[in-house]
């Protein structure tokens, strides 16, 4: 039997929660959607909904297969649209994962623009700084920062991400201006742990990482908003992206020294299973993002 009509007609029966209303959807018999589920679960070898008189609930299993058999119409439906069968405009849902802090500063600028240009493009953004799993969690492309390890996933550059050190004036007025990593006060360091600086041998990461043995830092956040403005308060110095304080820099809040000593530029990229086609809606939002991003970031203009 057609593995994919079971799977269809699965996904049905789960979305409407009644084997009856699916058959109505479907303009089929209550006892061919029965048969059909009856089949799937023969063949998958476990139960995929539990039945009383009244309703159908999904098992455990059940909501791992309907996820899956998700995935597996919407790529048959991408590879349809791509290769022409369907219309080729991009439409659709696009669930995206993002990093937090980058979101609220500039990505939402971007997708603005992106559904000006693509209205039929609807875009489901869950913005987290954990690294998620894309695959498994659902998503068509997580945008990402920093060194990626080897995976099955694409990875795709949208643009550099400078680090600099930062401090309010009011504190290197106070402590003065460091003219080396080793001068730093281990106690007012801000450390922002989102960003993983592993493997980087630069002699002010080096620095950090010592001091950060020596004395527990001052603050650790995730969150490099609050590193911010903690330190335009005077608080201590943070390393960080530029494009979370960029701003507080053009006003003069916050001050970056020891340029020559930063560690290289990381780079923020738009990752996608490898195993998906690339749909039409996927495509032009990469390349959206590319050219909407590309040369100097516009925080460091």
């Amino acid at each position: 039997m057609d593995r994919l009509t079971l799977l269809k007609t699965f996904i049905v029966v789960a979305n409407e929660g009644s084997f009856t209303k699916a058959a109505d959807k479907l303009d089929t018999s209550n006892q061919l959607v029965s048969k059909y589920v009856a089949e799937l679960e023969r063949q998958l070898d476990t139960r995929l909904f539990n039945r009383t008189t009244r309703k159908i609930h999904l098992t455990e299993a059940g909501q791992q297969c309907l996820q899956h058999a998700n995935h597996i119409i919407e790529s048959i439906n991408d590879m349809e649209s791509q290769l022409g069968l369907f219309n080729t405009e991009a439409k659709g849902v696009l669930h995206v994962s993002a990093p937090v802090s980058f979101s609220t500063l500039h990505l939402a600028d971007a997708i603005g623009a992106f559904q000006q240009a693509h209205p039929q493009v609807s875009i489901n953004l869950q913005l987290n700084d954990r690294k998620i799993d894309v695959i498994d969690e659902g998503f068509d492309v997580a945008i990402r920062a920093g060194h990626l390890a080897n995976s099955t996933l694409v990875a795709k550059k949208i643009t550099t991400i400078n680090l600099a050190l930062f401090a309010s004036p009011t504190y290197l007025k106070k402590y003065g201006t460091p003219s080396r990593p080793s001068e730093l006060n281990p106690e007012h360091y801000l450390e922002y742990s989102y960003i993983n600086y592993d493997g980087d041998k630069s002699e002010l990461v080096c620095a950090l990482k010592a001091n950060a043995q020596k004395r527990t830092p001052k603050l650790t956040a995730n969150n490099g908003e609050v590193l911010t403005n903690v330190a335009k308060q005077g608080e201590g110095y943070v390393l960080q992206p530029t494009f979370i304080a960029g701003e507080a820099l053009k006003k003069g809040e916050l001050v970056s020294f020891l340029d020559e000593y930063l560690p290289q530029p990381i780079t923020l990229y738009a990752v996608y299973p490898h195993r998906k086609l690339i749909s039409s809606k996927l495509r032009v939002f990469i390349d959206f993002l590319s050219e909407y991003f590309e040369g100097t970031p516009r925080w460091d203009r």
